[in-house]
């Protein structure tokens, strides 16, 4: 017997029906109200055949309208449900008008509902990116993230497997900026110059560069690890440490020429400032940095502690007084701590 036409009068077609179809309401409704209504009104119904032969069959078709009746009442999972079908929703933007990042992957099938749902909780509760946890969370390979971030931020994807950087693009930017903040120019089109990043440019390094081009900048989207690897092979260390600027736009960029002998300063001057090495040569002047703290104060006292490492040498050393090693050490330990805080990491 046909349950679906004899208890509900729903006419010969796809069995089992669709969710619609099943609870007898007009296709991608989302009053959820009335979805119940229907549900309860159809479950009393049915439940008249719970009794007798037909028991089995209504506990059947009992259970499977309140799967349907659950689903169409979840809005996660009746979204998911309607696409399936071929509903088409409006695309959802953020309050910049744009797209968000995970609706992008969703839409392409790349993640389902309820995984952004689990990558939206990942990232807040680590402080990440969306594009940072669905690659984190092995949803989808950096390739995939960064093609959704660059739907979202409306620029163009590209694979710098396939892109030649010019070197007059190159020696516009100078090593540390590039490390700084994770891009690599590539060349002037269509009288901009390209940029390949892995997120959007703050405003400041933006304008930075387009003072140092001469011409408007174009970003397009590329991988975190791609531009890993152009940067270590376009600016390996010791290649662009400076920049090279065209005439035209040397008074748009700071001036690295001394006023005062008109020679031009050292690059280690100019570039070198604490505040703009990469966090690697961060790290590293601060390692110098101490180490030059704790020599300071060692070398002073070698003659003491010799004395008391090597009896032999304690007479031959009887004639330097301690006292002057302890404030030897303590006059060089403050002089060096001065140097090291105030200017070395500076």
């Amino acid at each position: 017997m046909d349950v679906y036409k004899e208890w509900l009068g729903i006419p010969e077609g796809p069995r089992p029906p669709d969710h619609y179809e099943l609870l007898r309401i007009v296709r991608f409704e989302d009053d959820s109200e009335k979805i119940r209504a229907h549900y309860k009104k159809l479950n009393g119904h049915v439940r008249k055949y719970a009794t007798g032969q037909y028991s089995v069959q209504s506990q059947d078709l009992l259970n499977e309208m309140a799967k349907a009746m659950l689903c169409l009442t979840d809005t996660t999972r009746k979204r998911e449900y309607d696409e399936g079908l071929g509903r088409e929703f409006e695309a959802e933007v953020d309050e910049f008008g744009r797209q968000p990042l995970l609706d992008v992957l969703v839409r392409n099938g790349d993640i389902s509902r309820d995984q952004q749902g689990e990558a939206e909780e990942f990232a807040s509760k680590r402080g990440l990116s969306h594009r940072d946890a669905v690659v984190q969370m092995k949803l989808v390979n950096p390739t995939k993230a960064a093609q959704a971030l660059a739907v979202q931020l409306g620029y163009s994807y590209v694979d710098l497997d396939d892109m030649f950087p010019e070197d007059d693009a190159l020696d516009l930017v100078p090593r540390v900026m590039v490390k700084r903040n994770s891009f690599i120019p590539l060349f002037v089109d269509d009288g901009q110059l390209l940029v390949a990043c892995i997120d959007q440019l703050d405003h400041e390094t933006e304008e930075e560069l387009r003072l140092r081009a001469g011409v408007p900048i174009r970003p397009v989207i590329v991988s975190p690890r791609a531009v890993n690897q152009a940067i270590a092979q376009y600016y390996a260390p010791g290649m662009r440490d400076e920049a090279k600027i065209s005439s035209s736009n040397m008074d748009a960029v700071p001036s690295k020429k001394s006023s005062k002998s008109g020679k031009t300063k050292s690059s280690s001057a100019s570039s070198s400032s604490f505040d703009q090495l990469s966090p690697e040569e961060k790290k590293e002047r601060k390692q110098y940095g101490i180490l030059f703290i704790c020599w300071s104060a060692i070398i002073p006292m070698l003659p003491v502690i010799l004395k008391m490492m090597v009896p032999s040498l304690a007479l031959k050393l009887a004639w330097y007084p301690n006292l002057i090693s302890f404030g030897l050490a303590i006059a060089c330990l403050i002089g060096t701590s001065f140097w090291v805080t105030q200017k070395y990491w500076k």
